[in-house]
């Protein structure tokens, strides 16, 4: 602690971007403190029997692409302090109506193979992404000032990237089936796909599958929080759950406050310290489509109408390009899709720990419209059934998440948005305000440093750990 007692710092909030934030500062050497409202760490990386007992479910996140790929949970000895990655053969199945499911697998060229085709146009639109990962991976994952460390390798992919999703895929692909697997890897966009930049997602996405795999956290991804939780007890730092923070005055002193908050939640317990004109910035800050989900307890795995989806931990459930278009669209037209587009999760066909012997757990949600009220449970389970007949047969429990339970689970969520805030143009690259450097606010002691700054959504502590740093250069000089 600094000589007058007070600590260095204190971050609000411990989901993945506040644990990120704090590691850096201990690793920096400053006394931090660590506040959570919940009874535990995690935010979105917390897992609980959801449904019967001995069935861990995910509460929010299942699959983690970015974690395992994270340039800063890379530089951490966090498989030291309890958290094993969980891989599956391929990191994702695209099964459609006819014909056998697409494997998305770490060979590009084994992917390929399954395009028909557009195996020549795959492997042209994917392998120099691949093969520049290491450098452009650090680059794509940062805020857009300072310039990024390769620029020629960054601008050949945003001529690229810029294009919408749609356009993207139409014009790469002859073939529905490597269109229709494009457009499920932009769809973890959550924007229309015939909006601006979402073909970054698609290519993104795809990538991560071919160098890092999609591989879910062995014993659920609460392990994810409580690797970070453990790593920085181990430095020093200081953990306190069960306190919220309703105004920054209630915290110790401290020379600089990280907030681990969407502008909503800042703008409410900040108040007076953040001039009236950056306010009304956050408070114009656009929030995007909720996510509703089911977790399930299951008697015997999925029975997919192709055996082969149970290679993958993951599997998209919506065939076509134009289906998955109109599903994605819908949720921004107050909207649900009859046919949403379902992101579904096997994590124990990985993890057999998840469940008792025998036993199998699943894990799916689609976008609905932001605070919607709409019960889409029957649509998620009948988009399974399509592709795997016989599915509700199988389902001996189930526990649905509405976007209200998730706004109450964590106020981050709002209105259901599990994403920290909307990535369409130009949020996508100012957030949460067009500020060079976004971490920081007008109050030189207040920084935020959650999933509502660059890089965005996703469980990678990017957020976090570019935040940290940023509070180190200007308070800590």
């Amino acid at each position: 602690m600094s000589q007058s007692g007070a600590r260095d710092a204190i971050v609000v909030g411990a989901g993945p971007n506040g644990l990120a934030a704090a590691i850096t500062l201990a690793r920096a050497g400053r006394s931090v403190l660590l506040v959570e409202a919940a009874s535990t760490v995690g935010g979105g990386t917390r897992s609980a029997e959801l449904t019967l007992p001995g069935f861990v479910h995910d509460v929010c996140s299942a699959i983690h692409p970015l974690g395992v790929a994270s340039p800063f949970f890379k530089e951490l000895p966090l498989q030291a302090h309890g958290l094993e990655w969980a891989f599956s053969e391929a990191a994702l199945a695209h099964p459609f109506d006819d014909g056998p499911a697409v494997l998305l697998t770490r060979s590009v060229e084994t992917t390929a193979e399954g395009l028909d085709r557009d195996a020549a146009a795959y492997r042209e639109a994917m392998l120099p992404l691949v093969e520049g990962a290491d450098r452009l991976l650090p680059d794509l994952l940062a805020p857009l000032w300072p310039p990024p460390r390769h620029p020629v390798l960054v601008a050949r992919f945003g001529v690229k990237a810029l294009a919408s999703a749609r356009r993207a895929a139409r014009r790469l692909f002859r073939g529905e089936r490597a269109r229709g697997l494009f457009a499920g890897n932009a769809a973890h966009s959550i924007l229309p796909l015939e909006s601006f930049f979402t073909a970054s997602f698609g290519y993104v996405f795809g990538m991560l599958g071919h160098v890092e795999g999609w591989p879910a956290a062995r014993g659920g991804s609460q392990k994810i929080a409580d690797a970070l939780a453990s790593y920085l007890r181990s430095l020093g730092g200081e953990i306190e759950t069960g306190r919220r923070v309703a105004r920054l005055d209630e915290l110790p002193p401290a020379r600089v406050v990280l907030l681990d908050l969407t502008p909503r939640q800042i703008v409410a317990i900040a108040g007076a310290r953040l001039p009236a004109r950056y306010r009304r910035a956050l408070e114009r800050y656009r929030y995007g489509p909720a996510a509703f989900k089911v977790d399930m307890a299951l008697s015997a795995p999925i029975p997919w109408k192709d055996p082969r989806c149970a290679r993958a931990a993951t599997v998209h459930l919506g065939a076509t390009l134009d289906e998955i278009c109109a599903s994605e669209r819908a949720p921004h037209a107050g909207q649900v899709a009859d046919r949403p587009f379902v992101i579904v999760a096997q994590q124990s066909l990985v993890d057999p720990g998840r469940a008792p012997s025998g036993r199998h757990t699943a894990w799916a949600y689609c976008h609905v419209p932001h605070a919607s009220t709409v019960d889409a449970a029957g649509r998620i389970e009948a988009q399974i059934e399509r592709f795997a007949p016989g599915f509700r047969d199988v389902v001996l429990a189930r526990h649905v998440t509405t976007p209200s339970a998730l706004a109450q689970y964590d106020e981050n969520y709002v209105g259901g948005d599990i994403a920290g805030g909307s990535a369409a143009f130009p949020q996508i690259f100012f957030r949460p305000a067009f500020r060079l450097v976004p971490y920081a606010t007008p109050d030189p002691g207040l920084f935020i440093c959650s999933s509502s700054t660059p890089p965005g959504g996703g469980v990678h502590g990017m957020c976090g750990h570019l935040a940290a740093r940023v509070a180190l250069a200007r308070a800590f000089r």
